[in-house]
């Protein structure tokens, strides 16, 4: 009879069963993240406005970050959420419009055809309980018309004249919807969103004071420097913030 023999302990064990955990590629956890995306239409476009934050957990590790970023020649795109999610959903559209260029038929993707695509990666990954945990935001215009969606980490998307993701979705949205008009001049879309930016810095822990506004038009897209607003933390609520909280520390 053979004699068994262990195996060498010095030796690499190829069991897929063993080393399936250490080969995953897929996200688990949100590690460095962004906050809220805004964007609106406005008389000649799409403005999308988000800040340069990446939250490492609850520490606000980097402030350089952009999360605006141009999709072929007719979109743009803003992302929250987990960042190294939003830089592979960016090679799966640069791969798309590649694919797109590559027929040289005198046509390209518009943003209705890029969200669509979005919506549809996003859902097949949830399905896959392999979501990608982003939050995107969709702007653009092509043959003179405006397009503005959002879709979530597990598909739900829709298609309106502003819209917010994070906490813009909570405390930015209630201004749009006061503020927000059809004829909305650029000068006036960019104090607008400023305004909910703004809000968003005083009450978004994870939110900087270090933001990039975008527009894109029919003639193309301009992705601004990145600015810082004006802020005013003299109200008395700042100052002493528990006063008449009953039950706080």
């Amino acid at each position: 009879m053979e004699k068994m023999t262990l195996q060498d302990s010095n030796q690499p064990n190829n069991s897929p069963l063993l080393n399936s955990e250490a080969d995953s590629q897929r996200t688990l956890y949100p590690y460095v993240t962004g906050t809220s995306v805004i964007a609106l239409k406005y008389k000649d476009g799409i403005l999308m406005a988000a800040d340069m934050g990446g939250s490492y957990g609850s520490t606000l590790r980097y402030k350089c970050v952009e999360r605006i970023k141009p999709i072929g020649k007719h979109s743009l795109l803003g992302a929250s959420g987990e960042l190294s999610d939003f830089q592979e959903l960016l090679r799966y559209l640069d791969e798309l419009i590649l694919y797109d260029n590559m027929w040289d038929d005198g046509n390209s993707l518009g943003p209705k055809e890029v969200h669509n695509y979005l919506t549809r990666v996003m859902y097949n990954r949830r399905n896959k309980f392999n979501p990608l945990w982003n939050s995107l935001v969709l702007g653009g215009v092509k043959n003179g018309h405006k397009y503005l969606g959002m879709v979530s980490m597990i598909g739900v998307n829709f298609e309106d004249n502003h819209v917010a993701t994070g906490f813009g979705n909570h405390l930015a949205r209630p201004i749009l919807r006061d503020e927000w008009h059809e004829n909305l001049s650029f000068e006036d879309g960019v104090k607008l969103l400023e305004k909910c930016m703004r809000v968003l810095l005083y009450r978004d822990r994870s939110a900087v004071n270090k933001l990039q506004i975008a527009k894109i038009t029919e003639e193309g897209f301009t992705i601004s420097q990145p600015y810082s607003l004006k802020t005013f933390w003299g109200f008395s609520a700042f100052q002493n913030p528990t006063v008449g909280a009953e039950g706080s520390w």
